[in-house]
């Protein structure tokens, strides 16, 4: 583990001097990034003007849902995105030098082409947060205070975990990239809005199926002082350690299993 920590730390390194070598460039995709980004949050307050709730929300609450969603998909898409691309090298054959490298096939995968730019979507949506929390009347209790670390670091664990199993999925079908996106990127767009306005059947997917719902729903709840619309008990709040746990568990061996069913692009 700490030979893999060492060699991703020694690529993204390589990456970002690379990228650092053209700053403006940099500047410019970053600050990009970060506008376009922000255009997800102006079309939810462009809703407001014609509502004052949402599913039973406030524009202050939304944007809390909406930011910590947005810091974690950004972290787990700086951290781990690159790994989308290894249906590329399936179908290629680069995947062949990976594997020969004294490298992990993983860390190689994860650190290739580091976008340091991600950053600007990260910064966009911890400006989001830091608003929403400045604005919002919640009575800070102790719990309360830790769940908005916890639910970010286990909504980016979860988001990195969904990551790696779009990409191990890419080994049955080395065309599936979009498929993947559906549930990193669509995730992403699901748990920006409250579960509220969504069927009852789609939030018991996220829950109970792939646990998006733990990235920010869940602990939210009970950060907010909202019931559970689907009247789960009060530990599900709680529980997106659990979760993240689980969903990496399954995730490390859904890639194992991937890279020894690999028989290079030429069998």
């Amino acid at each position: 583990m700490v030979d893999a920590l060492r060699a991703y730390g020694w690529i993204i390194t390589m990456w970002v001097r690379s990228t650092m070598a053209y700053r403006a460039s940099f500047l410019m995709l970053t600050f990009g990034q970060f506008f376009g980004t922000g255009l997800d949050f102006v079309t939810i307050f462009i809703m407001f003007v014609h509502t004052d709730e949402l599913g039973g929300f406030t524009l202050p609450e939304v944007g809390f849902i909406y930011a910590t969603s947005g810091v974690a998909i950004g972290m787990a898409d700086l951290l781990l995105g690159s790994i989308e691309r290894i249906g590329q090298r399936i179908r290629d054959g680069s995947v062949d030098v990976m594997l020969v490298r004294p490298v992990s096939a993983f860390v190689q995968a994860a650190a290739d082409r580091f976008a340091l730019r991600r950053l600007g979507r990260i910064l966009q949506s911890t400006a989001v947060l830091v608003w929403s929390l400045t604005v919002l009347d919640i009575h800070w209790t102790w719990d309360r205070v830790l769940l908005v670390p916890i639910m970010l670091i286990c909504g980016t664990v979860i988001f990195c975990s969904v990551f790696v199993l779009g990409a191990a999925f890419q080994f049955a079908a080395s065309d599936a990239a979009q498929v993947a996106n559906a549930f990193t990127y669509g995730g992403n767009f699901l748990t920006q809005y409250p579960p509220t306005i969504f069927a009852k059947d789609l939030i018991k997917a996220a829950t109970f199926a792939i646990p998006l719902a733990f990235v920010n729903w869940m602990p939210a709840l009970h950060i907010l002082d909202r019931a559970d619309p689907l009247g789960l008990p009060k530990a599900f709040q709680f529980a997106s350690p659990i979760a993240a746990a689980a969903i990496t568990l399954v995730a490390g061996l859904a890639w194992r299993a991937g890279i020894r069913s690999y028989r290079s692009t030429g069998s």
